[in-house]
């Protein structure tokens, strides 16, 4: 499948789904506030495993104490969404993966264990600008420190340069690049 670009496709129709064999794993990247978890819930159906870090931190925020900064339990937080990625993994169906796109190790994971599940590693890249991911952090009422949005920033702009230069992630067999309007068109995800 190589790289699907469909950034700024104004003069074509959208499209509405993505395709992938059952079995393989999929990594949605992309920027803090930037849309991830709303696309996953939005496309992404049973029986495929969805492992969202934003599922595990509002768990343990239901649990944790009122005024508790998420800074105090932000490594349960990433604790719980590896577990949780790692207990799909066991199984055979096809997971899809939050991935703020910091973490190559991540993917390295992934396209270990797509191998040896003799699966395909693919990457959906939300590719949009910081200020609609900062508004998207400020509609959650909820946001990353400038620091580390910085970071998070630095890795998605390397991220998205290889991809659209035809560099996808080790392992990985294919990358979508999807902006906003992209993104907002896509209904569904399928692995069949």
């Amino acid at each position: 499948m190589g790289l699907v670009d469909l950034r700024g496709g104004d003069d074509r129709a959208p499209v509405g789904e993505l395709r992938y064999a059952a079995g393989d794993l999929l990594v949605v990247s992309g920027l803090p506030g930037g849309g991830k978890s709303t696309l996953m819930r939005r496309v992404v159906a049973a029986p495929v495993h969805r492992v969202d870090s934003q599922d595990s931190r509002e768990r343990l925020e239901r649990r944790a104490p009122l005024r508790l900064p998420y800074a105090a339990y932000r490594p349960l937080v990433r604790l719980a969404h590896y577990a949780a990625l790692r207990r799909a993994l066991r199984t055979a169906e096809s997971v899809v993966v939050h991935d703020c796109g910091q973490w190559s190790w991540v993917r390295r994971w992934l396209a270990r264990e797509a191998r040896r599940r003799g699966a395909g590693l693919h990457v959906v890249v939300l590719a949009v600008d910081a200020r609609t991911a900062l508004a998207g952090q400020a509609a959650r009422g909820r946001g990353v420190s400038a620091r580390a949005f910085g970071r998070h920033r630095r890795a998605m702009a390397r991220l998205v340069a290889d991809a659209a230069a035809g560099r996808l992630p080790a392992g990985a067999a294919s990358a979508v690049l999807l902006d906003r309007r992209a993104a907002d068109a896509l209904r569904a995800i399928v692995f069949a």
